[in-house]
């Protein structure tokens, strides 16, 4: 394992602390009786404390200490006295280990008791510190120079995306964001139980990928030996309990797709989906409004949320604009008993991508994204899909060729998708059929099984119902003002990490680390000065060191400057 300078002196740090008995990793229980948050809330002079987090930076002048403490609720400053924490002749815990063996970045735990500073900040005096966890890798540390600009901030998504601890311990307001996630799913369950509905869990290994048209993940059971499918959607399971006699039943659950990635799609997703006996699609859209409201207010305080440039409002009711009529209204063509090739000419007059295995509905649907989902910013319920679109859906009540379908537009992107469900189970039969044809034409999102047990349950008899899912990961977007699903995720999917090569460090190289083992950025002529190589060796040993990203080299103010990374 190649260890960078600073991470070989800390594991040098954590040597030197086991030859003087201090555990750096100790197993037994440290009782915590305070946090940063009610502490400045219930804050008293002299009052005794326990803390326990990490140590965020520190001001070492002599004797005494100001540093930063910070645990899950925010940050406080810490005074470390010698004479406070070494009471007696020996000052060891003082003057070597947390002066010279302690590093930012560790965890440790605090007792102190608390005092205002002239200038007026909440502080702890400590009166003993524990040490409960050693960093052995330095925390990325912005730095703001003389003219306010910041360096070194921890701003790259891709690794912030794949070293989501480091994230959210150095950039603490992304937190927020999955705090507020968890807000919404617990107002949406609030939102259920209070309505009478029931939570259930339904299976996410499938021997048939049904409830949606997406190409699945596909896996194999060794002890059955067959295939199995990750779940695509849960709708056909939540469905069979509705025919067991549940009146209203839901589940948030993990769904895959494999299929592309890009800022609103990953191929684990997070959907909510409930079904709700003796109801139809106009009830829903009621429900759906006022259940929204209700999430929003929870989430954020008001019925009001910013994404981009655009103020959100999710208080009810919302437009509702039938297919048909959005699609005429943007690009003059009326849909209305279009045949396949009709569609298909139109489609490609307006410069959409079509190819042979598109049926009428995904025709329509390449339409309808390509050109009037953009408009639709404020929330709008897009209503009566044309039956082709929808396998699921019951025929409208009186309208030929639709269905009684609608999906929720927010900011120009589906969030919500709702039928009034089919339960004619022979009507379902061609349904499926249909959508077997399209999968031998070659259609890859095109259902290519048919569920015969679904079938059957429908068989049984399915009252009346009404279904709604919700793309949750898409939803607490909006609600939080973040343009890309990985900032809501807090492991979104990633190519494999590219590993860092190997690489063999000479004399010239550990001449170099050793100028730059302080950490701090140094004039690259006056490293090379320091080094005292010759040109040769020196182009060679900083390019070496450069390439294996254990020094970095950039140009502030028209001076180059290297520092260890």
């Amino acid at each position: 394992m190649q260890l960078s300078e600073q991470e070989i002196i800390r594991r040098e740090k954590l040597n030197k602390l086991v030859e003087m008995g201090i555990n750096a990793f100790p197993a037994e229980e440290y009782n915590v009786t305070d946090t940063t948050e009610s502490i400045k809330q219930n804050f008293s002079e002299s009052k005794q404390v326990k803390i326990a987090g990490r140590l965020m930076s520190r001001r070492i002048q002599g004797k005494a200490s100001f540093a930063e403490l910070q645990d899950s609720t925010g940050k406080i400053q810490v005074y470390f006295n010698r004479d406070e924490i070494c009471t007696g002749e020996d000052k060891t815990l003082y003057n070597d280990v947390y002066k010279h063996l302690l590093d930012i970045g560790d965890i440790i735990g605090i007792e102190g008791e608390l005092f205002t500073t002239q200038v007026g900040e909440m502080t702890v005096l400590v009166k003993n510190f524990t040490l409960l966890t050693k960093s052995l890798r330095p925390l990325p540390q912005a730095k703001t120079d003389e003219n306010g600009v910041v360096h070194d901030a921890f701003n790259d998504p891709e690794m912030r995306y794949r070293q989501r601890y480091v994230d959210l311990t150095v950039n603490p307001q992304v937190k927020e964001i999955f705090v507020k996630r968890t807000k919404l799913f617990n107002a949406m369950r609030t939102f259920f139980n209070d309505s009478g509905y029931f939570e259930v869990e339904t299976p996410i290994l499938q021997s048939i990928p049904g409830g949606a048209a997406a190409r699945p993940f596909i896996t194999h059971h060794n002890a059955l030996d067959i295939p199995l499918y990750l779940r695509i959607a849960n709708e056909l399971y939540l469905k069979r309990l509705i025919v067991g006699g549940f009146d209203g039943v839901y589940e948030f659950s993990k769904n895959f797709r494999n299929e592309g990635m890009d800022r609103t799609h990953n191929p684990e997703f997070t959907a909510m989906e409930i079904y709700v006996a003796y109801k139809d699609y106009n009830w829903m859209m009621d429900f759906t409004e006022k259940l929204l409201e209700f999430c929003a207010t929870s989430v954020n305080g008001n019925s009001e949320s910013t994404f981009g440039e655009h103020t959100i409002s999710w208080k009810a009711p919302y437009p509702r604009v039938s297919m048909t009529e959005a699609i005429q209204k943007y690009t003059g063509f009326d849909i209305t008993g279009k045949s396949e090739q009709e569609l298909f000419d139109f489609a490609k007059s307006i410069g959409i991508e079509v190819n042979e295995t598109m049926g009428k509905g995904k025709l329509i649907d390449e339409i309808f994204g390509e050109k009037c989902e953009g408009n639709f910013i404020q929330p709008t319920f897009i209503t009566d899909y044309p039956i082709e679109m929808s396998p699921l859906t019951k025929k409208h009540r009186s309208q030929e060729g639709l269905t009684e379908r609608f999906e929720l537009m927010v900011c120009g992107k589906e969030i919500a998708n709702a039928y009034s469900e089919l339960n004619d189970p022979i009507d379902q039969r061609e349904r499926f059929e249909e959508q077997l044809k399209l999968a031998e034409k070659g259609d890859d999102e095109a259902t290519g099984f048919i569920d015969e047990d679904f079938l059957r349950a429908l068989e049984y008899g399915m009252p009346p119902t009404s279904g709604l899912g919700i793309g949750m990961d898409r939803l607490i977007m909006f609600l939080t003002n973040n343009p890309s699903i990985q900032e809501v995720l807090f492991f979104p999917q990633m190519r494999p990490e590219k590993l860092v090569p190997q690489i063999e460090l000479g004399e010239d190289e550990e001449v170099i680390l050793e100028i730059l083992k302080s950490g701090e950025q140094i004039a690259l002529a006056e490293v090379k000065t320091m080094s005292k190589l010759s040109s040769k060796k020196w182009d060679k040993a900083s390019k070496t060191l450069t390439k294996g990203n254990l020094v970095k080299v950039e140009k502030i103010d028209e001076v180059v400057l290297m520092k260890l990374v």
